[in-house]
């Protein structure tokens, strides 16, 4: 749906926009006395306790809190746990024969398969390499092949 700089963009307004609303409900939340600098007409200090925003002030602070956990989660943890669990499927459903990208930038074909590593293979020269699977960041075609064919061969 978005590229990884646009997704990395719209969860940093996410983040904004939730302190921007942390701080419009702690400053609606905090109580104003009217004894700052108002007077009667007698020239005494005007006595009273604090004005209104008492409860309604803390209601509307936990309403705000409440959509910030919300935003965050939908925008943030969500999506994550999102991708995990589709790299993890990607990695438990890896059979030999397929060409793999690691985190690293190698790339390769794998010969063998166990529980918690993958090796393969790299180049012509057939460099066996032994990897955990979670250094594996993609699978699919090998990029180098289409690097070493000149530009407008096979494109439709």
């Amino acid at each position: 749906m978005f590229s990884k700089d646009k997704r990395a963009i719209f969860r940093l307004a996410c983040l904004v926009l939730s302190a921007v609303v942390l701080v419009v409900a702690l400053a609606g939340c905090v109580p104003v006395s009217p004894g700052d600098g108002t007077a009667t007409g007698d020239g005494t200090a005007a006595e009273g306790g604090t004005s209104g925003g008492g409860m309604l002030g803390i209601g509307t602070m936990v309403i705000y809190l409440v959509v910030i956990v919300l935003v965050f989660y939908f925008f943030m943890i969500r999506p994550e746990k999102k991708r995990k669990k589709k790299a993890e499927e990607m990695r438990n459903s890896l059979s030999v024969g397929d060409n793999i990208t690691t985190i690293g930038g190698m790339v390769g074909k794998i010969v063998n398969v166990s529980d918690n590593f993958i090796t393969f293979e790299t180049g012509e020269d057939r460099v066996r390499i032994k990897i955990a699977k979670w250094g594996i960041s993609s699978t699919g075609k090998d990029t180098t092949e289409s690097e070493d064919r000149p530009a407008g061969e096979g494109e439709a």
